[in-house]
């Protein structure tokens, strides 16, 4: 920004901040009319804000009875059902991860005159922390000892406030339980108001066993073309319409479930646009309106105002496995997706082919740009500094999107870098849907036979899936094993697709990942290497274990152990 621009800024961004506050007031001038409800032997009951309690409650929470329940709710039961203490609990996560129902599931576990104890409230903009207090005041005046407030974090003065949950309620007895979308929000809280004073539940994270536990969808495939969220696409979440589709919840295949997964947030480009659009950039842009703690998040803001957010996050999920840099935002976009298959046919053995002759690569990456709402640098009306790309990657850990595991090098061990993985991989998969769609619409590309351009669109769709693959073991062996090291080590020729390493035993197991079924000697050459043993044994420890993680049964071929991918990630819940 131009220094001349500076005091133009200044002054908007005042004009902005006065208008907020007059906005503010004038919402807390406006008289709100009370609900009334008609507790029975309790009387009527005044409520400032959406509480709901009694049969109202009940029949709000009736259909879950029916839903399996995701492992993170045992925080919560520990909470409810164990001795009174001075915190509250903070159930927080991004969109459709499912707060709102957990919190469902625990209210049907309480006992008749638990559940007569226990009130829901819905919290939204319009709401302010003195109207929740207010009800919180009469609920506990009225005998009430467990609430649950949904979407807390809507409130605007929800931050400056917050310590009175613990410190007045929770400290007397009271089991408050809160939940929201806003991650940053709660980290404030949770450093300012209710520091040391809440116990924080996070369900961005889906794991693979969880997918197919809870939602009954079974297959890699299918997690990674849709995992990510608890969405109504997942059997047991959505039973009633699965049933008039003839759909065995028990027994329904990855196959059937095609057919109702057009619901979910990932099913193509354009929803999971919408996911990235309201559930992580309209996620970062509350937090910026709403807690101005420094600016700390500011630079943000600009992209947001300028309708570029959405862009950067977009362009960032797509490299994210390379370099999260300024120089991958600033390039003109070039899809790295087409150009590691392009590579890979041109290699092929039996019939290579040079895809890049078959098709106009201008013209592609120009459809796969709109469909995911990409602009070149030269389209950007706010320029992306290095700041931008720090801040954003610092808010999607907080939002347990993304981690890093560590990538090591043998021999020169002194060179380090890190994997940054996506922790939702339908929302990943959904931008490689993209490339396909592109790649069927482009004029060369359809002069191709039939046969050719089927082989050539599985080709790319499987080296994408296969890369994901790799990221989805990576980090869940990585979560699973918090007490060891897991990271990736690369050779001059070659690399060990994984390694965990328990450094207290000196010891160390070597994987190779493979989106196959098949069981090919090539798949385990770098296991089986002399020299990359013995700098791995050197360096980590001795290896008690090499491995091939696929898509096949498992066997046993020597001493490599192969392991079916979904066998393997299901067997890691035992771990936690």
């Amino acid at each position: 920004m131009a220094f001349e621009e500076v005091a133009g800024l200044k002054s908007k961004i005042d004009r902005r901040k006065a208008l907020e506050k007059e906005l503010k007031e004038l919402k807390l001038s406006v008289p709100k009319t009370d609900r009334v409800y008609d507790s029975g032997e309790r009387g009527y009951l005044r409520f400032k804000t959406a509480v709901r309690v009694g049969k109202q409650l009940e029949s709000q929470i009736a259909l879950t009875k029916k839903y399996k329940r995701r492992e993170p709710i045992r925080v919560l039961r520990d909470y409810i059902f164990g001795p009174p203490q001075d915190k509250v609990l903070i159930i927080y996560g991004l969109r459709r991860t499912g707060k709102t129902t957990m919190i469902r599931q625990i209210l049907t576990e309480l006992s008749p005159e638990e559940f007569e104890k226990a009130a829901f409230i819905q919290v939204t903009s319009a709401d302010t922390l003195a109207d929740v207090d207010a009800d919180l005041k009469l609920l506990e005046k009225n005998g009430f000892r467990y609430v649950f407030i949904d979407e807390v974090t809507l409130m605007e003065d929800f931050i400056e406030g917050a310590a009175l949950f613990s410190d007045i309620y929770a400290g007397s007895g009271m089991k408050i339980v809160l939940s929201g979308t806003d991650s940053l929000g709660f980290a404030f809280t949770r450093e300012e108001q209710l520091y040391d004073r809440c116990i924080m539940l996070h369900t961005t994270f889906i794991p693979y066993r969880e997918f197919e536990e809870v939602l009954g969808i079974r297959g890699i495939d299918e997690y990674i073309r849709y995992g990510g969220t608890m969405s109504l696409g997942g059997i047991n979440y959505n039973s009633e319409t699965h049933n008039s589709d003839n759909c065995n919840p028990h027994t329904c295949n990855s196959e059937a479930t095609k057919i109702y997964n057009t619901n979910t947030p990932f099913a193509d480009s354009k929803h999971a646009e919408e996911y990235i659009d309201t559930a992580i950039a309209k996620n970062i842009q509350h937090s910026l309106k709403a807690y101005q703690y420094g600016g700390h998040f500011r630079l943000l803001r600009d992209l947001y105002e300028h309708g570029e957010l959405t862009n950067v996050i977009n362009r960032v999920v797509e490299n994210i496995n390379h370099s999260f840099t300024k120089q991958v935002i600033e390039r003109t976009f070039r899809s790295h997706d087409i150009a590691v298959t392009a590579a890979n046919l041109l290699r092929d053995r039996e019939n290579p082919v040079n895809i890049m002759e078959h098709m106009n690569a201008g013209e592609v990456n120009s459809g796969i740009m709109k469909m995911l709402d990409i602009l070149n640098k030269e389209e950007q009306t706010v320029g992306i500094e290095e700041d931008h790309m720090i801040q954003i990657k610092e808010y999607l850990k907080l939002l347990d999107l993304i981690m890093e595991i560590d990538l090591e090098s043998l021999p020169e061990v002194s060179r380090k870098g890190k994997i940054t993985v996506i922790s939702q991989p339908g929302l990943r998969y959904a931008q490689a849907q993209a490339i396909v769609e592109n790649m069927l619409l482009d004029a060369e590309f359809r002069e191709l036979s039939a046969r050719e351009r089927q082989r050539i669109l599985e080709r790319l769709l499987s080296e994408i899936r296969g890369r994901m693959m790799e990221d989805i073991v990576l980090l869940e062996t990585r979560l699973a094993f918090p007490d060891k090291k897991v990271f990736k080590v690369q050779f001059p020729v070659g690399e060990f697709d994984m390694v965990v390493c328990d450094t207290k035993e000196l010891t160390c197991r070597i994987y190779e990942v493979k989106y196959s079924r098949e069981q090919i000697p090539e798949q385990y050459r770098h296991l089986n290497n002399e020299e990359k043993c013995s700098m791995t044994s050197h360096r980590y420890g001795d290896i008690v274990g090499k491995y091939v993680i696929y898509r096949g049964e498992n066997t046993k071929c020597g001493d490599i152990q192969y392991l079916n991918v979904e066998e393997y990630l299901k067997s890691l819940g035992t771990h936690n």
